[in-house]
């Protein structure tokens, strides 16, 4: 939770960009009409697309903390992990993050509404939430042990929430929120870059022509650096156009090989994992804290599979080993994973009103055609986001 003063900093910050004065500490503000029920979609148990459900009687969010909010959904995303969510990917720990204390009957996560990201409007405020107030226009990504975005409401910590940039439709703010705090997180909080030490490092990033990799190039565009994009030939003019410096076809040739001629790296940045891990690292300049980033780690499989304290164990003894290995060779190994942020989408936000950052989109689906939309984004080699048109905008 952010202390007083790193809330009252940021509340000063948002309502300036909001255009309005910080409101008081308020009371809980409560909807017009008492509510029970909304329309969602969700899954009562884990399989393929056809478990998809849409229903009308989705228990209605509920304030349990001082710092929460409840948004009106506009619009939603999809991502990669909602395919795998859907499929049982990481229940495990998630379940485990849900109810800690094993306090509440088995299989609570059912009925279980997936998608993360939301653009919207406040509709409540709990007692401690002095940066928001109802109508406020708001974008956030939900963390996945949360009920998620593809319902007419969702509940969400204050601090998960940023206020929507103005330049953008709820459609097109929908696009960012996961992959942009993905691609942060990855690049700034673990990889150490920022605007200030970016200026001329070289950047390669792997798999760049989906979300997190789109919104990566720009990030690391807008700080300076020089991006090389890994991608198929027909993504290569998006690539460009995102401001790559250098595109390189993984299917024109051997990549290895064609990554090879060119110099040595100070960063590289991996949302493909498999082989690639054997020898990007080798592409790295030795000894000059250049450091690898993957967003491909074995984490959730390994608790899926060992249990929560055996998978935990073998997960720290995989990225321990790892990171020893690569530390003898001159070079950094990390991990990155998704972390929820209002902060960062402050950030984020400040950059996309620059026109430093725009969303790229794949396709735009209502909110009855939900399971196309999954099915969409499971076809792969999508050249942006599979977006959810919650209400229609006119």
């Amino acid at each position: 939770m952010l202390s007083w003063g790193a809330a009252s900093g940021r509340a000063l910050r948002g309502a300036a960009r909001a255009g309005v004065q910080p409101p008081p500490v308020r009371g809980l503000r409560a909807s017009p009409r008492a509510r029970s029920a909304m329309p969602s979609w969700v899954i009562d148990r884990y399989g393929r697309n056809d478990v998809l459900r849409f229903t009308r009687d989705m228990v209605f969010p509920t304030i349990h903390f001082p710092n929460e909010v409840i948004i009106k959904v506009h619009a939603a995303s999809l991502n990669p992990i909602d395919l795998s969510m859907r499929s049982g990917y990481g229940a495990t720990a998630l379940n485990m993050k849900r109810d800690p204390l094993k306090i509440k009957s088995m299989d609570t996560e059912f009925p279980l509404t997936l998608g993360r990201d939301v653009s919207g409007v406040i509709m409540e405020c709990g007692l401690s939430v002095s940066y928001f107030k109802p109508g406020d226009e708001v974008w956030a990504a939900i963390p996945p042990w949360k009920q998620g975005t593809l319902s007419e409401f969702v509940v969400a910590s204050g601090n998960e929430v940023s206020f929507k940039p103005k330049c953008l439709s709820h459609t097109e703010a929908a696009s960012l929120p996961y992959v942009g705090l993905t691609a942060w997180s990855a690049v700034n909080q673990v990889g150490g870059l920022n605007k200030s030490n970016c200026g001329g490092k070289r950047v390669l990033i792997l798999g760049a022509s989906g979300g997190v990799g789109t919104f990566a190039v720009q990030l690391l565009k807008a700080w300076g650096a020089h991006v090389t994009a890994v991608c198929s030939h027909d993504a290569s003019t998006l690539m460009k156009k995102l401001g790559a410096d250098d595109v390189i076809d993984y299917k024109s040739g051997n990549l290895q090989e064609q990554l090879k001629t060119l110099p040595l790296f100070d960063f590289i940045l991996d949302n493909v994992g498999g082989s690639t891990e054997k020898w990007a690292l080798d592409l790295l300049k030795k000894w000059s804290g250049a450091t690898y980033v993957t967003l491909v780690t074995p984490f959730l499989i390994n608790m899926d599979k060992l249990g929560v304290a055996d998978g935990m164990l073998q997960t720290g003894v995989t990225v321990g080993s790892k990171t020893v290995k690569h530390l003898f060779k001159g070079v950094h190994y990390r991990w990155a994973f998704f972390m929820p942020s209002g902060p960062s989408l402050d950030e984020i936000a400040e950059l996309v009103d620059s026109g430093k950052i725009q969303p790229v989109i794949d396709q735009v689906f209502s909110f009855s055609e939900v399971p196309k939309a999954f099915l969409k984004l499971e076809g792969g080699h999508a050249r942006g986001k599979t977006v959810i048109d919650v209400i229609s905008e006119k």
